[in-house]
C-alpha cells in the first residue's frame, strides 16, 4: 500500500516503513541504543532524501527511546542523576549541531557531509566493537574468565567539581560527563541518531560506570536529546515529515517491548558481535552507494530567485 510523504516528496510503501520501525525497534531494546544509526541510512535506502530522514527519524528514537526506559526503570538500572548531567550537555550540543546542519543545508552540502559522517564513524565503532566482542568470545570458549576490571584513579576522578552517583556507585566530576554529552548531542543533529553507539562504550571505557545500568541510563538521555533536537529541526528548517514519523512511531514502540525481551536472553558477547556485525554492513553499504556513479548524474532543484 502505497503512501504519499508530504515533506519528503515521495511515495513508499506503508507496510515497509512499520517495518524498518519495528526492526529498529527491536535494536533498541535489546543494545540499549536509539537505532537511528541504522534507520537513517535504511532511510536513504528506500528512497527518503537525507535531510528528511535526519529530521523525522529522531522522532521514532524518543518513542523507542521511552519504551525501552520504561522497562529498565522497572528493574532499576537507570542511573537518574547522571543521565540528567548527559542530557544538559546534550541538549547544548544539539543546538550546536542544528546551526551546523542547517548552515551545511544552505549550502547544498548536507547529503554528502551525513553520509561521509556515517561512513567514517560506523565503520570505526563497528570495527572496535567486533574485534573486541571476537576476543571475549574465544575467551569464553577457551574457559578463561575475562580480565578483572580494577578500580583506579585517572583524569575522570581527579578533575574538579565531583558529585556522587549512586545507582552506578561512582564519584567522578560532572565534566567528563557533560562533554560526552555535549558531542553526542551534535552527532544526534547532524547524524540523526540517539547516539547510543558512541554513549555506552564512552560510559563503559571512560565513565567506568557498571554494564547493568548503562544502557538504560542511554535510553534516559537519548529520549530529552532527540525531541529537543526534532523540536529544533521542524522549526528551523521543517524537514519534519509527520507522517512518516507517525509510521515510524507505530512499529518503534512495538518492537521496542520485543527487542527488550530478546536482549534479556542473549550473552553480553553475542549482543556486541551481532551489532557490530550490523553496524558494518551498513557502513560498506552507503560507502558502496558514495562510491559508485549514480544512474543520473544531474538533478533538478528549485532556485530561489532573490529580487
Amino acid at each position: 500500500m502505497q503512501i504519499y510523504l508530504p515533506i519528503a516528496e515521495v511515495s513508499v510503501n506503508m507496510f515497509l516503513v512499520l517495518g524498518l520501525g519495528g526492526i529498529v525497534g527491536v535494536l533498541s531494546g535489546m543494545f540499549g541504543v536509539g537505532g537511528g544509526f541504522l534507520l537513517t541510512p535504511l532511510l536513504f535506502f528506500v528512497g527518503i532524501p537525507p535531510a528528511v530522514a535526519v529530521a523525522t527519524q529522531s522522532t521514532q528514537i524518543v518513542a523507542s527511546s521511552i519504551s525501552g526506559v520504561l522497562a529498565h526503570l522497572q528493574r532499576k538500572t537507570v542511573d537518574l542523576k547522571l543521565g540528567s548531567v548527559l542530557v544538559v550537555g546534550g541538549i547544548f550540543g544539539a543546538g550546536l549541531g542544528v546551526l551546523l546542519f542547517n548552515y551545511l543545508k544552505s549550502l547544498g552540502q548536507v547529503d554528502l557531509m551525513v553520509r561521509l559522517c556515517y561512513v567514517v564513524f560506523l565503520g570505526v565503532i563497528g570495527g572496535l566493537m567486533f574485534f573486541e566482542s571476537l576476543r571475549a568470545l574465544r575467551r569464553a570458549k577457551g574457559g578463561q574468565r575475562p580480565p578483572q576490571k580494577i578500580r583506579r584513579r585517572d583524569w575522570v576522578h581527579t578533575m574538579p567539581v565531583k558529585a556522587r552517583f549512586r545507582t552506578s556507585g561512582l564519584y567522578i566530576s560532572v565534566f567528563p560527563p557533560l562533554v560526552i554529552g555535549v558531542f553526542v548531542g551534535i552527532l544526534s543533529a547532524i547524524m540523526g541518531v540517539g547516539g547510543g553507539f558512541i554513549m555506552i562504550p564512552a560510559m563503559i571505557y571512560i565513565l567506568h560506570m557498571p554494564t547493568k545500568v548503562v544502557v538504560g541510563t542511554s535510553l534516559y538521555q537519548i529520549i530529552f536529546v532527540t525531541a529537543f533536537t526534532t523540536v529544533l529541526h521542524a522549526v528551523s528548517s521543517q524537514t519534519v515529515d509527520i507522517v512518516l514519523a507517525v509510521l515510524l512511531l507505530l512499529g518503534a514502540v512495538i518492537g521496542a517491548q520485543f527487542g527488550t525481551q530478546i536482549g534479556a536472553k542473549l550473552k553480553a558477547e553475542q549482543l556486541r558481535i551481532l551489532l557490530a556485525s550490523m553496524v558494518l554492513l551498513v557502513c560498506f553499504k552507503i560507502a558502496l552507494d558514495l562510491l559508485i556513479e549514480p544512474s543520473e548524474i544531474y538533478n533538478i532543484t528549485r532556485l530561489k530567485v532573490i529580487s
